[in-house]
């Protein structure tokens, strides 16, 4: 089953270049760690040796996962977004009616995401929720701490 993911140009470039970095930089100063604990004698009751092995392990499984995303990633023009109903990459103005308040959010891939920007994952309850909807439209959202009801104020880019 393939997983794709779709990014803006900026945000696959964002992973990119911190696949970059943790490939040169990261890799280099773990095995520095690694040299440093293994020259402190006998490897097999060394805890700094163990937790840097396990660090380089945790290192590698996440340049796995960003080569992942990067294999998977499509990039979307936004030419061809639909501004007629809630999409990837869509903006969306919500009136949040539990606490009568405005937000603006952008619907975004989850490696994107980054709510002190305003862009939410398109995989979180709000994002899943708001997908497919259209302007004017109420929408009740279910949440881990319940339910919230929205209506969706605008759509654009």
């Amino acid at each position: 089953m393939s997983n794709i993911k779709y990014f803006t140009e900026q945000g696959l470039k964002k992973i990119k270049d911190e696949l970059h970095l943790l490939k040169t930089k990261g890799r280099a100063d773990i095995a520095k760690q690694i040299a440093e604990a293994r020259d402190k004698g006998d490897l097999s009751e060394n805890a700094e040796y163990d937790a840097a092995k396990d660090a380089q392990g945790l290192h590698e499984l996440k340049i796995s996962k960003l080569e992942e995303s990067i294999s998977n990633a499509r990039v979307i023009d936004e030419s061809e977004i639909n501004t007629d109903k809630v999409s990837i990459l869509s903006k969306v103005k919500i009136l949040n009616q539990t606490l009568n308040r405005e937000f603006e959010y952008t619907i975004v891939s989850e490696e994107e995401s980054d709510l002190k920007e305003g862009k939410i994952s398109v995989q979180s309850p709000i994002g899943k929720g708001l997908l497919g909807k259209k302007k004017g439209e109420d929408v009740i959202i279910n949440v881990p701490s319940g339910e919230l009801k929205f209506k969706i104020l605008d759509i654009f880019l």
